[in-house]
């Protein structure tokens, strides 16, 4: 499932490349090592699908970075899983909420669900270690997580990169890098 390294390229007219600020001489792209790290650590992620009417659906939703794909699970009625449903196109998305610091990732690509007992169980410890207690404690958020997705209560989805970007801001330093595989 890993996908191949990706080409990396920063696309100069949507960073300071073209507009240089001082201290902006040397931006470079963003390193897919990094945004995959960056992946790994983040708790929040954003997801958006198409309506069966073309119209947009996006919500917040935990995610977490497994074997070159970003793992997210819904309920069968959920909306989301009603519009993959239709369309299994989808972008994924997680930041840092500041114009001053951090790297935004945006994931595109498809969604493919997960039925694979011994992957869904990779799958599973995944997101306990990125979520911990959060998953495992009776009084966590998502207690019973990995119950729901083995009963099939919960639907599990993997979504491999097509295309992502990193968008890299440090104070007035921006950077817009290209991932594609």
């Amino acid at each position: 499932m890993t996908p191949k390294n990706p080409k990396t390229e920063l696309d100069a007219r949507y960073s300071s490349a073209l507009n240089p600020r001082p201290g902006a001489e040397a931006v470079t792209a963003t390193d897919w090592a990094e945004a995959q790290r960056r992946l790994r650590d983040a708790e929040l992620f954003w997801i958006t699908t198409v309506r069966p009417d073309g119209r947009l659906h996006v919500t917040p939703l935990i995610a977490a970075w497994h074997d070159g794909a970003l793992h997210f699970s819904t309920g069968p009625g959920e909306q989301k899983a009603k519009n993959l449903a239709g369309d299994r196109h989808c972008a994924l998305t997680t930041g840092s909420n500041s114009l001053s610091q951090g790297v935004d990732i945006v994931v595109e690509g498809t969604a493919e669900r997960v039925t694979d007992p011994a992957r869904q169980d990779e799958v599973i410890a995944a997101f306990e270690a990125q979520y911990g207690d959060h998953l495992r404690a009776p009084e966590g958020t998502f207690y019973g997580f990995g119950d729901s997705i083995r009963t099939g209560n919960a639907l599990l989805f993997a979504v491999t990169p097509g295309t992502a970007y990193g968008f890299g801001h440090d104070g007035q330093v921006f950077s817009h890098t290209r991932y594609t595989f």
